[in-house]
This record gives C-alpha cells, sequence and structure tokens, in this order.
C-alpha cells in the first residue's frame, strides 16, 4: 500500500462541498485499496464516536483511562491511546487510527485494507490526519460537524461557551496542556483560554457567578477582555485589572467571575500569575501533588475593586522543574457533593492526581480520569460547573 499524496489529496477535495470530508475520505482510501470506511467524530462528553455520513450507531468509548476494560471498542480504544489497532479479519485487516486536529483528539477513521500491518498502517495515519485538517477547516463554514458531535441538545448557554473554547488539547516541543469542562452539555459560566508562540503561554481560567446565560455573558466578555489584552501583548497585572472594570462596566449587576490569569517563560519555565478569589492551583512534581501555589487574591473580576485604581495586583512567580505540571481548576470540582452531602475536596482532587500522575499518564488522562472522579462522585449529576486545566512544562524526568 503506497502512502498518500498529500498534495494531490488537498487538490481533490479543494472546493468541494464543506459537508463532503467524509465521502472525499472515503474516496481517497479507495485509491489506497481500503473498503469499508467510516469517519467518527467525539461528542462533546467525550464519551461516545459518532459516525459522520454512512456508518451505523456510535461507538460507545469509556472515558476512565486507568479502569481495566477501558475501551468496549476497537475504536473507543484508539481514541484513548491516539494509537492505531488492527484486527485480522482472515486475509484482510480491520484498522482504527486516531483523527486528530492539530494536538487535540477528534475521532477514529476505520477502514479495511489488504497487507501486513507495517505495511498499509503509515498509510491509513495518514488519512486520519488528513481527516481531521480537513474537518477542522470545513467546520467554519458549516454546522454539519457541530451537529454530529451532539449526542443531545446543547444548552444555550453551554452552545455559547463551547464557541468560545480553545482546543482542549494541545502539545509542542516545550509543553503539552489539557481542559476538560462538565458537564458538557449545560456548562454556563466556566470557561479558560490559552495561546502560545513557543516563547510563552499565557492562560486564563474563568468561573463566572450564577447559571444559564447570564452567567455565559459574563464569560464571554471575560474571555473577550482577556483576549483582547493578551494580543496587545499587556502586563498580566494590567489584563487583570482590565478585567475587573469590563466586567463592572459592562454586565448588569450583581455579576462578577473568579479566575486566574498566568504567564509561563517556555524557556525558563519562571509562571508568573494573579488570582481574583479563586481556589488554588496545585503544583505537581515527580508524580504527586507536592503542594498548592499560593498568590494574594483580589476579589473577584466584576466587584470594581480595582476600577479607581485604589487595590493593587498581586503577581505571584514560580519557578517551575522541567516535567513539572500546574493544575488550575474551579470550585464545582472540589464542591462537588456525593448524595450524602461530602464535598469532594481539595485533598481527594490531590490524591487522585497524584496517583494519575505516578502513572506518567499524558495531561489528558489525568484530566479525564480526575473528572470520572468527580462524576462517580456525584453520582453522575453535577450541580456546578466543573472545569480543569493542566499543563505540563517541558521534558519528563526519568
Amino acid at each position: 500500500m503506497e502512502g498518500l499524496d498529500i498534495a494531490r489529496a488537498l487538490r481533490a477535495v479543494a472546493g468541494a462541498d464543506p459537508t463532503a470530508v467524509p465521502a472525499a475520505v472515503a474516496g481517497l482510501a479507495a485509491e489506497l485499496g481500503a473498503t469499508d470506511v467510516v469517519l467518527y467524530l467525539v461528542d462533546f462528553s467525550q464519551t461516545t464516536l459518532v459516525p459522520v455520513g454512512d456508518g451505523g450507531a456510535g461507538e460507545l468509548v469509556r472515558s476512565d483511562v486507568a479502569s481495566e476494560d477501558v475501551g468496549t471498542t476497537a475504536a473507543g480504544r484508539c481514541f484513548l491511546e491516539q494509537a492505531p489497532l488492527t484486527l485480522d479479519k482472515g486475509g484482510v485487516l480491520r484498522v482504527w487510527v486516531p483523527v486528530v486536529q492539530g494536538s487535540e483528539r477528534t475521532g477514529v477513521l476505520a477502514l479495511t485494507v489488504a497487507g501486513v500491518p507495517a505495511e498499509v498502517v503509515p498509510a491509513c495515519e495518514e488519512l486520519g490526519m488528513l481527516a481531521g485538517y480537513l474537518i477542522a477547516t470545513h467546520s467554519r463554514g458549516t454546522d454539519h460537524y457541530q451537529r454530529c458531535r451532539s449526542r443531545r441538545a446543547l444548552s444555550l448557554a453551554a452552545s455559547m461557551q463551547w464557541d468560545l473554547l480553545p482546543p482542549l488539547v494541545l502539545r509542542t516541543s516545550r509543553l503539552s496542556l489539557a481542559a476538560l469542562v462538565e458537564p458538557a452539555y449545560d456548562i454556563g459560566g466556566d470557561c479558560f483560554d490559552y495561546a502560545t508562540d513557543d516563547v510563552t503561554l499565557d492562560l486564563a481560567v474563568m468561573d463566572a457567578m450564577g447559571h444559564g446565560v447570564p452567567s455565559a455573558l459574563t464569560a464571554a466578555l471575560t474571555v473577550g477582555s482577556y483576549r483582547h489584552d493578551r494580543r496587545e501583548r499587556r502586563p498580566i497585572e494590567e489584563i487583570h485589572a482590565n478585567l475587573d472594570r469590563a466586567v463592572a462596566a459592562h454586565t448588569v449587576q450583581p455579576a462578577f467571575s473568579t479566575g486566574q490569569l498566568a504567564r509561563v517563560d517556555l524557556a525558563t519555565g519562571v509562571m508568573s500569575w494573579t488570582n481574583a478569589g479563586h481556589p488554588l492551583p496545585m503544583l505537581v512534581r515527580g508524580g504527586k501533588v507536592v503542594r498548592e501555589l499560593d498568590c494574594p487574591p483580589t476579589l473577584p473580576w466584576g466587584l470594581g475593586a480595582l476600577a479607581e485604581g485604589g487595590a493593587t495586583v498581586t503577581v505571584a512567580t514560580e519557578a517551575l522543574e522541567p516535567g513539572d505540571a500546574v493544575l488550575f481548576y474551579t470550585d464545582g470540582v472540589v464542591e462537588a457533593e456525593s448524595p450524602g452531602g461530602e464535598e469532594f475536596g481539595v485533598g481527594r482532587l490531590a490524591d487522585v492526581v497524584g496517583r494519575a500522575a505516578s502513572d506518567s499518564l499524558e495531561p489528558e488522562s489525568i484530566a479525564r480520569l480526575v473528572v470520572r472522579s468527580v462524576l462517580e462522585h456525584q453520582s453522575d449529576l453535577l450541580v456546578d460547573d466543573a472545569t480543569l486545566f493542566l499543563f505540563r512544562w517541558g521534558e519528563r524526568s526519568g
């Protein structure tokens, strides 16, 4: 099986209808001698792989990566492990390969080919990568793929929030990060944002007061203000103060948002950060949570403490070591209550993160495991939004 001619493949799909990616991928696969092609996209809760176009029912994906029975289907295991899987079916191979958009897990491509794995799998992987980039490109011009990812109706607030969020996973030569939000189909005020230029990583985690559309509107304002100032390369203390002014000036009171801003020097690992009345992040080092990071907080954004210049913003710094990770989270994680009224708590969160980190899991797997633990603690019924943002700087030791 010859490799995929990427240039010819791109020319073949140029000018095609935005919804025609599955057909274009199937056509390219046929030229490689592949049949029974099914393109799956993961739904918003990242629990189900949904077929795009023809292909039958979606395949269930277990989200607890540490469980013994993780990945109840081959497609699910491929998605979670981000590695090709093959099954010999009497002279031909059923192959599952990841579909990714940049670093972000998007779905799975399944196809049947003839040959030995070492010869055919690389071309299948190339086709999976191409499918991811085609979907990323064409998603800007159609709602087709967004609808495919919705296993049930998004609330208006959740739809607004998902449109604000950057990719959930990013990997570069200097960092890796992952974030998750729950409940995926009904989030309201929780949000996060980040950007990197391989010199710095800028990030923000925000939790707007309340639920539903009002909190989503406040979240949209905070993200908009943050992105505007970040793109202007303003100091984070100035971005922090402007967030307070923006929420105070442009929302119907009372409205406010807690949150944290951080800027990481990717050459040195020095992280500078501010805190607007938000739960403290955790430092993960050597496979365990070593401590919470501390920064004297301001009042939450929107309460006007910084509007007149009377209060000051404290910028804390932390010198990260190669392989260190920092976990940011919203209060919906630690305040999640069991049916008996017991909170999940900071201690339990540190324990779950530490156990996952000691297994050398990637940030997306750690975030998935933590969210699964929170949902199980609350019997799969979150009362408040729960958001995790975990980044790891540099190479891991050992």
